[in-house]
């Protein structure tokens, strides 16, 4: 337990600093962020769940991120067409190494939170792949802004947002709720099982993630148009965790 709650408060301080800095100190600041938080996520599913579990994490969450990615670079489909600068780091096949790794990052988050809210098969994969869509609703116009990717055709676009096309919510949405669907296929029933006092940190990291991410937006990044956003798309996921961490 102690390790999560270490890396956890490691976290923290990462995504504190991130408001804090500029250029070159930002950008490595979110590729440490993505890499612990990856290590964080898989490390936790293959301890608490088994190799299995953090398996079928990588290969639909990080692996599935990367291709869903390539397809979107290189055709447009099905987030609209966008195109990453150099600011993240090496690129396979035009994607940042990164940011796979930040598909997985969120995506066990994401389906754990969902399982405070309902154990019910359907309903939380659609709560889970909700909760990963949703982050995105902070996460685009934060990464857009700092110019780490951009968009060729911006509209239509939610109020308040100018740089981000409806259809990127969407495609996030589609892909992962698939990939919440595919994900316990591939990982057993072990995913499905609930493990109260050892999924705290990570249901703790949603929620930061949730609360810390709307509070830089609205107040230290000057996006608060997309932190009204995010805060209402990510409700529906975060309450139900922020409530399971309470002393009962």
């Amino acid at each position: 337990m102690r390790r999560w709650w270490l890396a956890f408060a490691a976290l923290v301080l990462l995504q504190i600093g991130y408001p804090l800095a500029a250029g070159r100190p930002r950008a490595a600041l979110v590729a440490a962020t993505v890499i612990l938080g990856f290590s964080l996520s898989v490390g936790h599913a293959v301890v608490t769940r088994g190799l299995r579990t953090g398996t079928a994490l990588v290969g639909v969450a990080a692996a599935g991120g990367l291709a869903v990615e390539t397809l979107g670079v290189a055709t447009g489909f099905p987030f609209g067409g966008y195109a990453y600068s150099d600011a993240l780091g090496p690129r396979l096949w035009g994607v940042p190494a990164l940011i796979p790794l930040a598909w997985a990052w969120m995506a066990w988050p994401a389906w754990l939170a969902a399982g405070t809210a309902t154990r019910r098969r359907w309903p939380r994969t659609a709560l889970a792949g909700l909760g990963l869509a949703a982050w995105d609703l902070l996460l685009d116009p934060q990464m857009v802004a700092e110019g780490y990717w951009h968009w060729r055709h911006p509209d239509p676009h939610l109020p308040g947002v100018p740089d981000v096309p409806l259809t990127n919510y969407l495609g996030w949405l589609a892909v992962a709720v698939l990939m919440m669907a595919l994900f316990p296929v591939l990982a057993g029933p072990r995913a499905g099982t609930a493990e109260p006092v050892r999924d705290r940190p990570v249901l703790a990291l949603y929620v930061w993630t949730y609360a810390g991410s709307v509070l830089a937006l609205a107040v230290f990044l000057g996006l608060p148009a997309a932190a009204g956003w995010g805060a209402v798309g990510m409700a529906p996921v975060a309450l139900p965790a922020a409530l399971a961490l309470c002393p009962s």
